[in-house]
This record gives structure tokens, sequence and C-alpha cells, in this order.
């Protein structure tokens, strides 16, 4: 609506080509293209940024939103504990690498890293990054949303450092009841907690 060429980076090609339709068909005229990106796969990652590059010289807004929850134990294609891999590592490669990107279109050009409150779950364990010593799902998420925080932060520093003109922050969007609920039981409480948000939305 407000002109935005954007693409959407998504692992699923048939969700990504279908998000593509519906935003075309709500804003008339919309710039919106697909491009695969599998951020538990850094050879998706790099090819991402390679496709991104040639297609467009300049990047105004970075997105870094994609992102898993309470998994049980597994590993990235480069071995790397999923949620740390994919919340954190994915995230922090994809951006070194559009980096060039978004200094051609700095001043102004911004890198939002979306955050959870979850992050006061747990602090980074530099000495058990893989969550082998006894992996706990909620805890390792907590984790990689603290370093999320933790990477956003010193980017921030080292951007205004560098006089750069990119802004770099983190965003907490709120509890929304989407699929990254999926690895989560109906215990760990998203239905409790969607039904009470729902209650406060009538009341107000």
């Amino acid at each position: 609506r407000r002109g935005a060429d954007v693409v959407l980076a998504c692992r699923s090609a048939a969700r990504g080509r279908a998000a593509v339709v519906r935003l075309r068909a709500e804003v008339p005229g919309a710039k919106a293209d697909f491009l695969p990106l599998d951020l538990a796969d850094l050879a998706s990652v790099r090819e991402f940024a390679h496709v991104h590059g040639q297609r467009r010289r300049s990047l105004d807004l970075l997105v870094n939103n994609a992102g898993v929850m309470a998994l049980p134990y597994g590993k990235t294609a480069d071995g790397f504990e999923t949620q740390f891999g994919v919340n954190h590592l994915g995230h922090f490669a994809l951006t070194g690498l559009l980096l060039p990107q978004l200094l051609s279109a700095a001043p102004g050009a911004r890198i939002v890293t979306v955050s959870s409150g979850f992050h006061a779950l747990g602090d980074v364990d530099f000495d058990d990054l893989n969550g082998e010593r006894g992996y706990r799902r909620w805890i390792a998420y907590g984790r990689s949303k603290t370093a999320g925080l933790l990477f956003t932060h010193e980017l921030a520093r080292r951007l205004v450092a560098a006089g750069s003109g990119i802004v770099a922050a983190a965003a907490h969007p709120g509890y929304a009841s989407t699929n990254l609920h999926a690895g989560a039981s109906l215990q760990e409480g998203h239905r409790p907690m969607s039904r009470l948000l729902g209650l406060g939305a009538a009341v107000l």
C-alpha cells in the first residue's frame, strides 16, 4: 500500500507463492516476489543473498522474522542445534551477506530482528551452544532469542560507530496465534493464552 517492493523469503515455495498471490489480490499493483530461503541450511542462505543481489542493487529494510519454537532436539544441515541455528545463526549469516545491499540504501536502511519475551528463559551458554549437555526445548528457544537480542545490540553499536546510516533494532511482536506454536504441546500454554487474549479484546 505504500509502494514497497517486497521480497518474501520462505522455506516453503508453495506457501511463499500463495502469500504473494494474496498480497497482489489485496493490494492491486503490489510489487511482491518470492525467493526460497531455508535458515536451517547456510548454503540456502548464501544462495538467497546471491540471487537477491543479482536482482536488486539495494535493500531498504531487512526483517529477520522467520523462526522455530520449542522443537524437539534436532540439528540444522550444518550441525547446529535447530533453534539456535535457525533463530540466531541463520539471521546472523543472512544479515552479514545482505549488508552490502543495505549499505547501498543508507542512510535510512533498517535491520529489524523480531524478538520474544521468552528470551528471559535462558542466557546464552557459550560452553554448550548445541545443547548437548541436556536439552530443554523452551530454554533452548529462550537462548536463541537472547542471542538475537545480543546480536542486534552489538550490530547497532557497530553500525553507529561506523557512521553507516543504518538502524538496527529488535521488535517484540506481542502474542499471536500462528503456526510457530506447532512444536509446543497444548499443555504448554499457548491455547489458554490465546483464549485469555481474546477475552481481553472482547472486554476492551
